[in-house]
């Protein structure tokens, strides 16, 4: 074979064989949902993603036989190391044959970039923060990915491993299922049960007449529940703006829901229906009949995923989350989607993995973002905030 040759990417047709190289790959993967096209290109574009008011990206394309073999990401996001007084550079939308050195070349291409740029320490997959898709699936690869989530071959990480990539943190995804309603501890129902005649609050549903709006209080409770979070950074006006048109489309009422206390909004959650179920028939493209498949198929849609769920600080005694998750159960009830996934948490965050347990939960995915420091300093070890 000949030689690997990394290149950025520098024209739209090039762009467009980094957004599509995942097709090529995954060719024979029948758990692979191929995302939409059009979609891709928009996120990557640095005109159109507000990301790229507070950051700078390369896209980087590995060619070996005039084929494109494998890309990455490399970006750095000043937000990001503004809010956690870091350095950190990262890395993301890695996709590659079984081929170390390609793996090798491209990863040296995101170092050499991130290093021309300052930064200590390179950090991902992130594809471009942990408010997007993150992580690299190291546990679950027989379960079909969910929405607005990566499935990886297991060999991506012994390639990631392979250049001396170490684990920075794991994230946990739990599976909920309207059968194990039997096993939540009573605890759970005594605390909803008592959130409204106690505490004054009460827990209502979005309301799409007034989505815009609804999302902005979402983002508040998001702001503000998961500022103290490894790797967090909160969402500028613009990419709240760019959130709710979205997830517009496939919001369902019945999964959004709203905490409040005399009109102030204290928690929420944010369930949005398992579109990968419909995505996989569409190929990447709604034009010109994939939007008559998407309407077809969205009927069998039959799970969920929590993106987010959360509390103000100031109110996380009074058991809201506990009321939130015992309405997701109501909801399964009523609804075709009798099961679901939490979106991931954080394998530190004790107090959330413990409540997954006594919702009689079980993990059925991990995914790793993975670390390599750039410049040896005294006494530097893994940055490991709060989360």
């Amino acid at each position: 074979m000949s030689a690997v040759e990394v290149r950025p990417v520098q024209s739209r047709r090039d762009l467009k064989r980094f957004v599509k190289l995942p097709w090529r790959l995954y060719r024979n993967e029948p758990l692979w949902v191929p995302p939409l096209i059009a979609e891709r290109m928009r996120f990557l574009d640095r005109s159109k993603n507000p990301f790229f008011e507070h950051a700078e990206a390369e896209y980087f394309l590995a060619w070996r036989d005039g084929e494109p073999v494998g890309r990455i990401s490399a970006h750095v996001d000043h937000r990001l190391n503004e809010f956690h007084d870091n350095a950190w550079g990262q890395f993301g939308f890695f996709e590659c044959e079984d081929d170390p050195e390609a793996a090798r070349a491209l990863l040296e291409a995101a170092e050499a970039w991130l290093r021309a740029r300052g930064r200590d320490r390179m950090v991902g997959p992130m594809d471009f923060t942990t408010n997007h898709e993150c992580g690299l699936l190291v546990e679950g690869h027989e379960r079909p990915p969910q929405i607005l989530e990566p499935w990886h071959p297991p060999y991506y990480a012994r390639l990631l491993e392979g250049y001396e990539l170490e684990k920075a943190m794991d994230l946990y995804k739990w599976e909920l299922h309207i059968s194990d309603r039997e096993k939540i501890l009573p605890v759970i129902f005594e605390l909803a049960e008592k959130l409204e005649p106690e505490h004054g609050i009460r827990i209502r549903h979005m309301r799409r007449r007034d989505f815009k709006n609804e999302v902005r209080r979402f983002m508040e409770i998001y702001n503000s529940a998961w500022e103290k979070n490894w790797g967090f950074v909160p969402l500028t006006d613009a990419e709240l703006e760019q959130y709710a048109k979205d997830l517009r489309p496939i919001l369902d009422e019945n999964w959004a829901m709203i905490a409040e206390k005399d009109g102030e909004v204290v928690g929420c959650a944010l369930t949005l229906p398992d579109y990968n179920q419909v995505l996989k028939h569409l190929n990447g493209r709604l034009l010109p009949f994939g939007w008559l498949k998407a309407l077809r198929r969205r009927r069998e849609i039959d799970s969920v995923r929590v993106f987010a769920l959360g509390v103000k600080p100031e109110y996380q005694h009074t058991g809201v989350a506990a009321g939130l998750y015992i309405e997701h159960f109501n909801m399964a009830a009523r609804t075709p989607q009798t099961w679901g996934e939490m979106g991931w948490i954080l394998e530190v965050n004790v107090a959330m993995n413990k409540a997954m347990e006594a919702m009689g939960g079980r993990i059925v995915k991990r995914y790793r973002i993975f670390e390599k420091p750039l410049e040896a300093q005294a006494g530097e070890g893994n940055l490991r905030p709060a989360g």
